[in-house]
């Protein structure tokens, strides 16, 4: 079967170097640069007072500008997918294909995915987060039997280098002779025949010029993104009738294609952190790091800060869950770096309040803690904004639009208030900073409403976007695709990415889209009968 990869373009040069360089890859011409639209309730401490949703133009899509964190999910939340109507998606059945995909160090494993721990270059700041985590009643714990705790984790990562699905997946099959890939092609929309039953192509401009359109033999498998698969869908006539008629698209199949968008939602705080025990980088470590890097591979430049120690909680005291609702990531901001700068700049914080964090900065490393929501309740949704390809979308997040997500985020922040007066970071006298945000200030600096206050202005995405070509059952009004993921009416056309999750993980989402194009690959070789040798991504 002749596949089709359709790409906006190659590698970026960063690609080769350290994890958290994904944030200077935003805002360049390997990425989307798409914003939520402003609704007055969140991302008010952000230009324009909209939120920065970058998606990956390259070659790997948006799992090779990601911060290449390898984190399932729980068998809960698979669990879950099966139980609302998904046969076959449960904990059992996905466990399978994650370690299908993954490659096994030292062994004859066939998978492609590289999985390896991160370099952790901070021990104090590791043993802070993990001793002052225990005293608050939270065990240090094995994610793979445990659920609630801080941990650390593993990374799409391979000696030092970044390890996107392009690089370990595709680059595997580049020889074959039933692939063939175009870079700096952009679909525009999926063709089918008159009575809108059958997938016949799609259609592609080329270079930004030349319009294009190939055929198909058996079917198309879209895997744009949460984001640009309703997108493609809408366009080509799959999608909201009213909204379709709207801007004028002919409707092939009346489907709720862009609702159900979920996204972690994530609250930044900074805590400054003494220099007593670590101290300030200077130009010739810098230099030496470099070297070390460009020469082994090793050093600090092949880690990612304090980002490995992640915290599981499950902030409700009064439930008896055992599954967590918050999860916590640490990204350590060494004081003569750059990296804070860069990060504010990419989020396009609002000039007032980044100059007052790295005010704070000048004389102090930064302790960077995410905040994030693990189950919002906050459903959002993708529009066009016209029938032309060439707009981007609408993307209403509706951050914050649930109550319980305000409760389970301030839980959430209150923990963290709570580290702050334990032993272990008393002894790096890490303290949260109060940044400069006039409206907040109002309120008692850490009281509840002062909190609240600023979810509203500091909360920003993950870039976990999923769910907005949901799977699901018959009975089920809302859902896009059936269980082996062939979207409801038509025939030849499947969708593989995040946007097929009916709810959305609980962890980050690169390892899970992995998984769920390891499903496809089943499906499709199943439904076409294919050896299995050829369905290998």
């Amino acid at each position: 079967m002749e596949s089709l990869s359709l790409e906006a373009g190659g590698d970026p040069p960063v690609e080769s170097m350290i994890p958290a360089v994904f944030f200077a890859i935003q805002h360049s011409k390997y990425t989307w640069d798409y914003y939520t639209e402003p609704d007055g309730k969140s991302c008010l401490g952000y230009k324009n007072q909209v939120c920065y949703w970058p998606r990956g133009k390259m070659i790997g899509g948006s799992g090779a500008i990601n911060a290449m964190l390898y984190v399932r999910g729980l068998s809960e939340d698979y669990d879950n997918w099966e139980r609302s109507g998904n046969p076959n998606w449960g904990w059992k059945e996905v466990l399978q294909a994650f370690e299908k995909s993954l490659q096994s160090n030292g062994s004859d494993s066939k998978g492609s995915a590289c999985v390896n721990d991160f370099d952790v270059h901070y021990p104090e700041l590791r043993e802070m987060l993990f001793r002052g985590a225990e005293e608050l009643g939270l065990p240090r714990i094995d994610v793979n039997k445990e659920n609630i705790g801080y941990t650390t984790i593993k990374g799409s990562i391979n000696k030092g280098t970044r390890g996107s699905t392009g690089k370990s997946f595709l680059a595997k099959a580049k020889d074959r002779p039933n692939l063939h890939v175009i870079k700096h092609a952009k679909v525009t929309k999926i063709n089918f025949d008159k009575k809108g039953e059958q997938v016949t192509g799609v259609t592609f401009v080329y270079n930004d010029q030349q319009e294009l359109s190939v055929n198909i033999g058996n079917e198309v498998i879209l895997s744009a993104g949460a984001i640009d698969s309703p997108k493609i869908l809408m366009l080509s006539g799959i999608g909201p009738e009213k909204h379709l008629n709207s801007i004028g698209i002919p409707v092939v199949k009346n489907l709720r294609v862009g609702d159900n968008l979920q996204d972690h939602l994530m609250t930044p705080l900074f805590f400054k952190v003494d220099e007593s025990k670590i101290k300030a980088e200077t130009l010739r470590d810098q230099l030496d790091a470099t070297y070390t890097y460009l020469l082994n591979q090793t050093g600090p430049l092949a880690g990612v800060g304090t980002v490995p120690v992640t915290g599981f909680l499950n902030s409700n005291e009064n439930s008896s869950s055992l599954y967590p609702d918050i999860l916590f990531h640490n990204l350590f901001n060494q004081r003569g770096t750059s990296a804070l700068e860069i990060y504010l700049r990419v989020l396009e914080v609002e000039d007032e309040i980044a100059e007052s964090i790295l005010k704070e900065h000048q004389d102090g490393h930064i302790l960077l803690v995410f905040v994030k929501l693990l189950r919002p309740k906050s459903i959002g949704n993708i529009r066009l904004q016209s029938s032309d390809p060439k707009d981007p979308p609408k993307m209403f997040a509706n951050y914050l639009d649930h109550p319980d997500d305000v409760d389970t985020l301030l839980r959430g922040i209150k923990f963290q208030m709570n580290m702050e007066e334990t032993v272990a970071f008393k002894e790096q006298n890490a303290k949260l900073i109060q940044i400069n945000l006039p409206e907040c200030d109002k309120f008692l600096f850490k009281s509840d409403n002062y909190w609240k206050c600023y979810m509203k202005y500091m909360s920003n995405t993950v870039y976990h976007m999923a769910g907005t070509v949901k799977m699901g059952p018959d009975t089920d009004s809302t859902a896009v695709l059936d269980w082996r993921l062939r979207v409801k009416g038509v025939k030849g056309l499947r969708v593989a990415d995040a946007s097929i999750m009916p709810n959305i993980v609980s962890g980050n989402t690169n390892a899970p889209t992995m998984m769920i194009a390891e499903r496809a690959a089943e499906f499709v070789a199943e439904d076409w009968k294919i050896l299995s040798e050829h369905t290998e991504l």
